[in-house]
């Protein structure tokens, strides 16, 4: 069963960051972000500072990891990614450009934000939500599809479409 609070690890626009608990599906109806911190304190941030919020598998467990602790060393895909979706690449207010994959749906013209799925999917970060006020730019790169498309078959073929070789063969 699904927790209904997930590992975040939310990083300002200040350049800190905490690491607590968040709810699972959060939107920005409420003026803040709510997060329960690791020491158990609840913790309030006002969307205009959040830069993203990223879902983590683990918090940082050294001192090695404060500068970094959602560990994303890639921001930008180094290929085509494979995976279905649309590749967005986003320049944010304070200059930081970052890449990702998002859902071809709805939430890309409407929500308060974007979820992406980053570069590396074997760092840390799982998924990064930036806030729609946290962006200054937005450019859609690619739209990556399902696998490949279901070709016609002899069957889909029209009736009246006339063939290229007569059934009976021609006696000389």
């Amino acid at each position: 069963m699904a927790s209904a609070r997930k590992p975040v690890i939310v990083r300002k626009f200040s350049r800190d960051w905490c690491a607590g608990y968040a709810e699972a599906a959060f939107g920005q109806e409420d003026a803040e972000l709510e997060i329960l911190d690791l020491t158990g304190k609840v913790l309030r941030i006002a969307w205009d500072q959040v830069k993203w919020v990223c879902y983590v598998r683990d918090f940082p467990a050294s001192s090695t990891d404060s500068a970094n602790p959602e560990r994303l060393l890639h921001k930008k895909f180094s290929t085509r990614p494979r995976t279905t979706g649309v590749w967005l690449r986003m320049t944010l207010t304070d200059g930081d450009e970052i890449e990702g994959l998002a859902a071809n749906d709805l939430s890309l013209v409407s929500g308060a934000g974007l979820l992406l799925t980053p570069p590396d999917t074997r760092s840390n970060t799982q998924r990064i939500y930036v806030p729609r006020q946290a962006m200054q730019s937005l450019e859609l790169v690619s739209l990556i599809g399902a696998g490949g498309r279901k070709r016609g078959t002899a069957e889909d073929a029209p009736e009246n479409q006339p063939g290229l070789f007569s059934s009976e063969p021609d006696l000389l």
